[in-house]
């Protein structure tokens, strides 16, 4: 391993230390080395706050004359919640900076590598370039799609069920499964679900990790049925909580509650479930765990919209007539089956997962561990 990447290997962790906190922005982290050495470091931490590059600056202070600056992401060279990165850098007198790939949003997309190379900065670029864009990969999906990256989270009885034949769900997995989709909430921008959902296990659909966020939740409910009484109405004062619902849905009842609803066009009497996705993005929502039941993963699935799958296989079976994990349309031969990329098995307690991306998805990348 040469120094440029050993470094920018550091500064990829650094910025892993943003995940779930810093959308609409990207995670990026920043090290300062002046004479092999690393004299500053920093990464974004939330949306508002300084940049990587920023912190890193102010902690290696006078030492960043003439030193080299590794970045996770081009710098930003334009004016949002917080000044340009490429100002503070040539303040600093920095002499290099290595980028580990280019920024797509629009109003940088290169256009900071070339106001520091017209400073002249000398500019290299691409030096762990695929495991930056995996890091980054919602935000890239956002940025050049206006749609979300969107996980598949199933639990499944080893004979294919979501619940018995009585409804009865709780609970599919044993507890390490469960603790492991709490960390996934806690990396994720919103957890999913639908109204069906709602009814059968009225979920909390919190983060109950230690120092572990809560995300935005949101529920499909085309005609605004979510009962007043579950756990999602009752603690929307505490918890942000989204109501997707038709055009022509009454609201009215809602009122008194704390429940943002955002009107969606439907579908056959249903949200049109990109439209929503779409409207996620909109709100700086750069990814969506969708912990729902079989048709809400069959119309995200029908409509190609799953990117990676999470995928719990629990050591039961419970026989009978029990709902499965997936409804909508499906496919017709099973040669056009959704094929998950290079599946990964992993073991949690009892129970077994299978992770990994879909063949049908929009680029790469797999859920992390």
């Amino acid at each position: 391993m040469n120094q440029d990447e050993q470094f920018m290997r550091t500064a990829l962790k650094l910025a892993a230390r943003g995940r779930g906190r810093t959308a609409p922005n990207p995670m990026v982290g920043a090290v300062v080395v002046s004479a092999g050495r690393v004299v500053g470091q920093g990464w974004h931490r939330r949306a508002g706050e300084p940049h990587a590059e920023v912190l890193a600056l102010r902690q290696a202070g006078e030492a960043a004359k003439g030193a080299t600056l590794y970045v996770s992401l081009e710098p930003c060279c334009h004016h949002g919640r917080t000044p340009p990165c490429t100002d503070a850098i040539l303040a600093a007198g920095v002499s290099r900076v290595v980028a580990a790939m280019q920024d797509p949003f629009p109003k940088v997309a290169g256009g900071g590598f070339a106001q520091l190379r017209g400073a002249g900065v000398e500019v290299a670029t691409g030096v762990l370039d695929e495991e930056a864009r995996e890091l980054n990969r919602a935000f890239i999906r956002a940025v050049e799609t206006g749609l979300p990256w969107v996980t598949l989270k199933m639990a499944m009885t080893l004979d294919g069920k979501i619940a018995t034949r009585t409804g009865d769900s709780r609970w599919v997995t044993g507890e390490t499964a469960r603790r492991f989709v709490h960390g996934l909430r806690n990396q994720c921008d919103a957890v999913m679900v639908g109204i069906g959902t709602v009814r059968a296990d009225d979920p909390l659909l919190t983060c109950r990790l230690h120092r572990g966020r809560n995300p935005l939740r949101v529920v499909v409910d085309a005609r605004a049925e979510l009962p007043l009484t579950s756990r999602l109405a009752q603690t929307a004062r505490g918890t942000p909580t989204l109501l997707a619902v038709s055009q022509e849905a009454e609201i009215t009842h809602l009122e008194a509650a704390a429940i943002e609803v955002e009107r969606i066009p439907s579908v056959e009497g249903r949200v049109d479930i990109a439209a929503l996705l779409r409207r996620l993005v909109e709100r700086g929502i750069h990814s969506v765990l969708c912990e729902g039941g079989a048709v809400l993963a069959g119309s995200l699935l029908d409509a190609r919209l799953v990117d990676d799958v999470v995928w719990f296989i629990a050591p039961k079976l419970v026989g009978g007539e029990g709902p499965g994990p997936v409804a909508g349309g499906g496919v017709e031969r099973m040669a056009e089956a959704f094929r998950i990329e290079k599946p990964r098995i992993r073991r949690y307690g009892e129970d077994l997962a299978v992770l990994g991306c879909l063949n049908r998805a929009r680029a790469k990348g797999t859920p992390r561990e």
